[in-house]
């Protein structure tokens, strides 16, 4: 394009921005946050960096949770050789040293600091220079290159465009170019050091100063979230609807224990059974009710040697209470409730012992991954097992949207090409090759973590390969502490006390270290960290492993999602082989199961802009390359809830779907309208029977009657919904599908 083109272009540009709202290339725009629009400042900064020829930046404030999600196209930008220059400030003392190390280590960016107490001066700016040949693309407004300003904040800028002669932009080079050059204006090398020493003092002494302030009273401040409100008061409705089965179905990290201690004080439950399936989750559960209760109940652990049977709350491993020895101390009425942690476990027969033992007043099953590939098998459906009976359900989306989980950026990474899902690319030498643990250190020190050491789990293939990974990291030397990895294989074997010392190591700070426990960086693992596992300190997730299930990605993901003090986001690393299953990564992270194909390759380009929150998603070109390809050659139809079981898992769908029209129902207080799920060519007699096993009554009459269209990719014998509310907006009827149609 000519330069008489491009002026004509903008000369267009400004006619749309301010007259008929024409979608052209070079008009000005408003930038904002709002994921639910795909609007977030970041994705414009990221757009604008992909396709310029040289940027400058001049912002207050940059912190790791600013610059992290932006690592993996500054690296791109490194090798194709695209020069930036980038200012910042010592106003407050608030950027962060780490940050400032980690962009000045890019050899393609140059960074700068104007001293405000030299100059005496404050310095506000926030500005996003990037140029294209002759021009310039400028974002300007509030946004600084912090976490929330540059994906959730309310935060007002403008993109304006302009030649390299249009005054707009001669004034704003002009501008950056004088402090730029200023007196006042440093050279890493000339700041760095005093300055990181200021920011520590100054860091420390605010530290102290808030622990002078505030008086720090857990049991005091302790309250419920908004998803434990909105579990007990449908809980207390199931109760009072006469059920004795209810389902929690919550996202790790959302507080699935403390909302059911808040239920069980809130209903006035005297004895209560909390089942595990490991001893150190019994004590960890304990240590939770304890905070909310006090010592207005007592409690007891039946596990590990403890044998503390006639508490008021027990907290009991499913092994220990599977013998005989131990359960015929109680007789079936023992308890007014009993609770089942990690409940897609408990179609096991040592849970159904146990469940066919007793008879409460209430079963609670917990879990943040009810669906199972198994469903479909008589007594294996755990929808089923709790009478379909859903309290509340809120998945990974949601909580985040919720604010209830720690953010996290996800980086999509190209592994080796030797890894695969071929025989010959699972040689163990080459999962285990000197160049591959190189190739996973390097990334892992570039896309650190959050914190002031790194607290990590890696997910592997198999168990002879986290003990060999191990092994090696454990050789080579950390590049950010002087000193060799400290590692530890962790699997099926290790004992409750192996496993519950390596969740201490990995949590423990330098200063703690003695000479009987040391300080992990990473405990390596092939599944059983997928669930019950809580250390909230964990700081960066990486995956070594093909995506075989969505659900075991989101466990895994899960393991960093708990928000900890100190902790500002975690960074999850998946290193993307060959694998067919590679089109598993998009379903898992956008939690879309309409099997659309454009919908996934949709999310790999732009799943950053929607992802609700501060959290962020990139692949690197490889990895969409891999991910698309696999998208391509896979076949729906053989995934285990679709296809030639399409039948049967519709059986199952409806019944979900009546749970769920009972819990949207809950939502909307409603006695008489309902929103009741109907089969394909279904009579009234057969309705009537679905309204029965759901609680339901069938109206009479029926005005405001709306009939959908077949929801996609679900069979026929379910397809359609009828909705009996005149006030059902057409937002929450979208919402209501999207929990139906999972």
């Amino acid at each position: 394009m000519g330069m008489q083109e491009k002026l004509q272009e903008l000369r267009n540009g400004f006619e749309t921005a301010y007259i008929d709202k024409t979608n052209l290339a070079y008009k000005p725009q408003f930038i904002s946050n709002d994921y639910k629009q795909g609007k977030k400042v970041l994705s414009s900064i990221e757009d604008e960096l992909m396709t310029c020829d040289q940027f400058q930046i001049s912002v207050a404030f940059i912190t790791m949770g600013g610059i992290t999600p932006l690592l993996q196209i500054l690296q791109e930008l490194e090798e194709k050789g695209i020069k930036g220059e980038i200012l910042t400030t010592n106003y407050l003392s608030f950027s962060e040293p780490e940050a400032l190390k980690t962009l000045n280590a890019l050899s393609n960016i140059t960074l700068k600091m104007y001293d405000v107490d030299k100059s005496g001066e404050g310095f506000h700016t926030k500005g996003y220079i990037f140029r294209t040949g002759e021009v310039y693309q400028i974002i300007i407004g509030s946004s600084n290159m912090t976490s929330t300003a540059l994906t959730s904040n309310q935060e007002w800028n403008t993109r304006i465009i302009s030649t390299e002669h249009g005054k707009m932009a001669e004034e704003i080079i002009s501008e950056f170019d004088r402090l730029w050059n200023s007196q006042h204006t440093f050279g890493f090398d000339d700041f760095y050091e005093n300055y990181k020493e200021e920011y520590n003092i100054v860091k420390h002494q605010r530290d102290i100063a808030g622990q002078e302030k505030i008086v720090s009273l857990e049991k005091y401040n302790l309250k419920p979230n908004s998803m434990q409100i909105a579990f007990i008061t449908n809980l207390k409705k199931i109760i009072d609807a006469g059920k004795n089965r209810a389902l929690l179905i919550s996202a790790t990290g959302t507080g699935k224990t403390y909302a059911s201690a808040f239920a069980m004080r809130e209903l006035g439950f005297k004895r209560v059974l909390f089942l595990v399936h490991r001893g150190q989750l019994a004590r960890q559960t304990k240590k939770s009710y304890e905070r909310v209760f006090e010592k207005s109940v007592s409690m007891g652990l039946v596990c590990g040697g403890y044998r503390e049977y006639n508490a008021d709350y027990v907290f009991a491993t499913v092994q220990t209470l599977n013998r005989d020895e131990h359960l015929l101390q109680y007789n079936k009425n023992a308890f007014d409730c009993i609770i089942l942690d990690e409940a897609h476990h408990v179609t096991a027969d040592t849970y159904q012992k146990i469940m066919k033992h007793f008879e409460p007043k209430l079963w609670l099953g917990m879990t943040a991954t009810p669906d199972k590939r198994d469903d479909n098998i008589a007594g294996k459906n755990v929808y089923e097992l709790f009478n379909y009976q859903i309290a509340y359900e809120i998945r990974l989306q949601q909580a985040m949207e919720d604010k209830l989980l720690c953010p996290f950026h996800y980086f999509g990474i190209t592994d080796l090409s030797i890894i695969g899902d071929d025989k010959a690319d699972h040689d163990f030498s080459m999962l285990t090759s000197d160049e591959r643990v190189k190739h996973i250190i390097e990334k892992s020190c570039y896309y650190g973590y959050s914190g002031d050491k790194v607290r990590g789990l890696i997910f592997c293939s198999s168990i002879k390969e986290t003990q060999e990974l191990s092994h090696k990291f454990n050789s080579i030397v950390n590049p950010e502490t002087g000193k060799c990895y400290s590692t530890i294989a962790l699997n099926g074997d290790a004992t409750e006390q192996e496993r519950q010392s390596a969740f201490e190591r990995l949590a423990m700070n330098e200063n703690e270290a003695n000479t009987d426990n040391q300080p992990l960086d990473y405990i390596f693992s092939v599944e059983i960290l997928n669930e019950g596992v809580d250390i909230v300190e964990v700081n960066q997730v990486i995956m070594l492993r093909p995506t075989q299930s969505p659900i075991v990605f989101i466990q895994q993901l899960g393991r960093g999602l708990r928000k900890a003090d100190g902790k500002e986001y975690v960074v999850i690393l998946d290193f993307i082989g060959n694998y067919c299953n590679n089109f598993m990564i998009p379903i898992a992270l956008s939690g879309d199961r309409t099997y659309n194909k454009d919908n996934f390759r949709r999310y790999v380009m732009e799943g950053g802009r929607i992802i609700p929150g501060a959290s962020t998603v990139h692949f690197d070109e490889v990895s969409k390359k891999r991910i698309f390809e696999s998208i391509d050659k896979a076949n729906f139809n053989d995934i285990p809830d679709h296809g030639s079981g399409l039948r049967r898992v519709g059986a199952r769908l409806h019944h979900r779907r009546i749970a769920r029209c009972n819990r949207i129902n809950q939502r909307f207080h409603g006695k008489e309208e309902r929103i009741v799920p109907r089969a394909h060519n279904q009579h009234r007699s057969q309705r009537r029977r679905l309204h029965k096993a759901s609680g339901t009554k069938l109206r009479q009459r029926r005005p405001h009657v709306l009939l959908l269209g077949k929801v996609p990719h679900i069979p026929n014998h379910v397809g359609n919904l009828v909705v009996h509310h005149a006030d059902f907006t057409h937002k929450a009827l979208v919402g209501a599908l999207s929990q139906i149609c999972l």
